[in-house]
């Protein structure tokens, strides 16, 4: 440290400190660190200064630490879950496809309705533990291509069978004119036509409590999108034969089959033959209830 005129300190070292990096970024070199002031430490010595180093037309004799790349360049976004080819609550042909491959199998004990609910997705699970799946009774791709190669293509019988039980012998009082016969002992209505049977489905009763009549009726009323007014419940294609007792579609049969029952009316479970039933059926058509 020196003492310039008037007394003032002159801190030398530093100011030639700082000329060196001056120096060294005007000839376009690499930063390089000072490891001493170049001041004094307070007893009148000089601390050296490290110079910075020439410079360099070739590469450096080092290489350049690679920066830390960001993660929120790397991090891949999440992959969206696959969704399933059929869960519950599904419907169609693919559905009815489903339930009839499953048959084949042994693990659906129905006929196919075209309506996945319980019944479908327990038979699902069955099948995805076979196959070593996890049961979570949809079906993901994996499963309907696992079980697609270990089947074979449904035969139109085997997707839309007449009844799941045989008709049985008709009633005399369905043998003339056009008749709806519904049979207690079998569970199945025909639709007949001069004592031909036109189509055949299974149906479902009341319970004990409410039971539905026996008897010969005749359609009073039909509604297509029909919803009672008791029970707030859809009734599609329903057609009344006595009071509130109607043939309807039930989702409920159709998902839950004979573990259910009905408030009285006569359940069917197939959507396609009661929507043609109800297009070829008028008012004033027969209906007749036998066991």
């Amino acid at each position: 440290m020196r003492r310039g005129g008037g007394g003032r300190t002159v801190r030398g070292g530093r100011v030639a400190a700082a000329v060196l990096v001056v120096a060294a970024l005007a000839v376009g070199c690499r930063p390089v660190t000072v490891t001493g002031t170049g001041g004094s430490d307070g007893s009148g010595r000089h601390l050296p200064t490290t110079a910075a180093p020439a410079p360099d037309d070739g590469p450096p004799t080092t290489s350049r630490p690679t920066p830390p790349v960001s993660q929120e360049r790397t991090r891949r976004p999440a992959q969206p879950a696959r969704r399933p080819v059929m869960a519950a609550g599904s419907q169609g042909p693919q559905v009815r496809e489903l339930q009839a491959r499953l048959a084949q199998l042994g693990l659906f004990g129905r006929s196919p309705t075209g309506y996945y609910a319980s019944v479908t997705a327990a038979a699902v699970r069955a099948f995805q533990r076979q196959q070593g799946l996890s049961p979570t009774g949809a079906v993901q791709p994996a499963a309907w291509s696992a079980l697609r190669s270990r089947t074979r293509q449904p035969s139109h019988t085997e997707l839309y069978p007449p009844t799941t039980k045989p008709i049985g012998t008709p009633d005399p009082r369905c043998m003339t004119g056009r008749v709806i016969c519904i049979s207690k002992r079998s569970d199945t209505l025909a639709w007949m036509v001069d004592g031909r049977v036109v189509s055949a489905m299974d149906v479902r009763f009341g319970s004990q409590y409410t039971p539905t009549r026996e008897g010969t009726f005749a359609i009073t009323f039909k509604s297509r999108h029909h919803v009672s007014t008791l029970y707030h419940s859809p009734m599609p294609y329903a057609m009344f034969f006595s009071g509130g007792q109607a043939v309807h579609y039930s989702s409920d049969f159709a998902a839950r089959g004979y573990s259910g029952a009905s408030h009285g009316c006569v359940n069917v479970r197939d959507k396609q033959k009661i929507a043609a039933l109800f297009a070829a059926a008028r008012k004033g058509t027969k209906v007749v209830v036998h066991r």
